[in-house]
């Protein structure tokens, strides 16, 4: 698993995961990805087009940090899943608590809502 940030126009941080969000894949990132959404107390996309399968303990990271996100007055934010992983989020109804945008410019929109 591989994990970027970087930033974006209007206070918008940009994390991009590549590789499986499954379990050596969420214990290889989840120190430095919770690091970069408790520093980052603004507006986050996490970008999901190069993750390729999205196991509960990767539902489990996703869902802690956009909890704490929104605690610190952020929003955090899905963006381009892949099928598979869109799927799983869907059947989880991770969509209902999580916002889910199709693509990055999509997602940076959510955040003027």
């Amino acid at each position: 698993m591989q994990f970027d940030s970087a930033a974006l126009p209007g206070n918008i941080t940009h994390l991009v995961l590549k590789g499986r969000l499954d379990l050596a894949g969420t214990q290889a990132i989840e120190q430095p990805f919770s690091f970069a959404t408790t520093l980052h107390a603004s507006n986050i996309v996490v970008d999901l087009s190069g993750v390729s399968f999205l196991a509960s303990i990767g539902i489990r990271l996703l869902m802690t940090s956009a909890r704490a996100q929104a605690n610190r007055g952020g929003k955090l934010v899905l963006a381009a899943p892949q099928p598979l992983v869109r799927k799983v989020l869907e059947t989880a109804g991770i969509d209902q608590l999580i916002p889910l945008a199709a693509d990055l410019e999509t997602a940076q929109t959510l955040f003027a809502e």
